[in-house]
């Protein structure tokens, strides 16, 4: 690599990569002799690829916060807490929405700087819900009632229904991942789980190979889904233009008793390779990156969902957004941060396939719980792989 050059690599879609590229195209105007590429891919491979490859071949890479363990086992990515002034730590975690800066926090030390911010809201299609005099949900029970209709659907992909999963567990005041043997309590699994099958009893089996993105295409595209429960959120469909029709996104609907849902936080941050020969370039590149005016502006402008909570709270950007971040601000600030232990990555998606066959098959849920228990005591060992 160059001494003036950075390679990157992020995840494919408009909420990550454009804004990265006119990140580094406005970096390289300001810094002569700088060159930063950034390459793609899927959001499959963002959640479960293996870091070290990664951190062979990129100077920077954009990862999940429960990567922490594979960077704190393998020594493939630098401890930024090191690099930075007391000042510049207090100003990320002050201004970061929710725990989006603490994630990235392990074994005390700092694995990524927060760029981005997510967690699974509802969402649903205002045209449809005024032509079919349609109510939005705000009970679990609704939503259910509103998926009998065929108006609703939801993400199923393994991963993505362990992780509503989990939102549903500690919305339910389950630990999750405390205890050596056990997962989640039994107790609140076993109805969690019979929830997550009644509701996707009630939808295609397409679902199943959705994920988010995948369920806010078909929205946007087809007039046959209004409605969507719980899936990481994406401002871009609530831009105008982006999609044939127009998303707006909200609170997830409360549990019954008027039990609030929580969510389990996504979102991403930007860390840096231990290999890369440019590390101070690399470093201020991504300070200007997670800043307080890049985030406001030219990162959140171009698609991008900023990490920082001051540009959650930016008129302009809710303005162009339809308030995504005003509607769903409170969604990440309660969010629920997954474990970052070295094994639990690979987690997510054997877990999630244990879901999706109980649910696609109305199965026992005693008999889920403890083959999730097995897997989660697996992947403690470190022998459950990713993906």
């Amino acid at each position: 690599m160059k001494p003036g050059s950075l390679r990157g690599i992020t995840w494919n879609h408009s909420r990550a990569f454009p804004p990265l590229v006119a990140t580094a195209q406005r970096f390289e105007e300001t810094h002569p002799g700088v060159r930063i590429q950034w390459e793609k891919r899927s959001l499959h491979e963002f959640g479960h690829a293996d870091i070290t490859t990664l951190a062979h071949n990129f100077d920077l890479l954009v990862i999940d916060h429960p990567m922490a363990g594979d960077a704190e086992a393998t020594g493939v990515l630098i401890d930024l807490r090191s690099l930075l002034s007391s000042e510049e730590i207090e100003d990320l975690r002050d201004d970061s929405i929710g725990p989006s800066f603490s994630s990235y926090i392990y074994q005390d030390k700092l694995y990524a700087l927060p760029i981005d911010a997510a967690a699974p809201a509802a969402s649903f299609r205002p045209d449809l819900f005024e032509q079919h005099d349609l109510k939005e949900p705000e009970l679990w029970e609704e939503v259910t009632a509103l998926a009998r209709s065929g108006w609703v659907r939801m993400p199923a992909f393994s991963a993505d229904l362990f992780l509503n999963f989990m939102g549903l567990c500690v919305s339910r005041a389950s630990t999750v991942a405390e205890d050596s043997e056990r997962l989640v309590d039994h107790e609140a699994g076993a109805h969690c789980l019979d929830q997550l099958c009644e509701l996707a009893s009630l939808m295609p089996d397409e679902i199943y190979g959705m994920n988010p993105i995948a369920v806010f295409e078909q929205m946007a595209e087809e007039d046959s889904v209004a409605y969507c429960p719980f899936a990481y959120t994406y401002s871009n469909y609530s831009r105008s233009g982006f999609g044939r029709n127009h998303i707006r996104f909200s609170s997830p609907v409360a549990l019954e008793n008027s039990m609030p849902m929580r969510t389990v936080l996504g979102g991403t941050g930007i860390a840096i390779s231990a290999g890369s020969e440019n590390v101070a370039l690399a470093l201020e590149y991504s300070l200007f990156v997670a800043g307080r005016t890049c985030q406001r502006t030219l990162y959140g402008m171009c698609g991008g969902q900023p990490a920082r909570r001051s540009a959650w709270h930016d008129p302009l950007l809710n303005q162009i957004t339809d308030n995504f971040f005003c509607r769903t601000a409170a969604t990440i600030e309660t969010a629920y941060v997954r474990p970052r232990y070295r094994g639990y990555v690979g987690l997510q998606e054997s877990a999630g396939k244990a879901i999706v066959d109980y649910c696609k098959r109305r199965g026992n849920a005693k008999q889920a719980l403890e083959q999730m228990d097995a897997l989660y005591r697996a992947s403690l060992k470190g022998k459950v792989q990713n993906a």
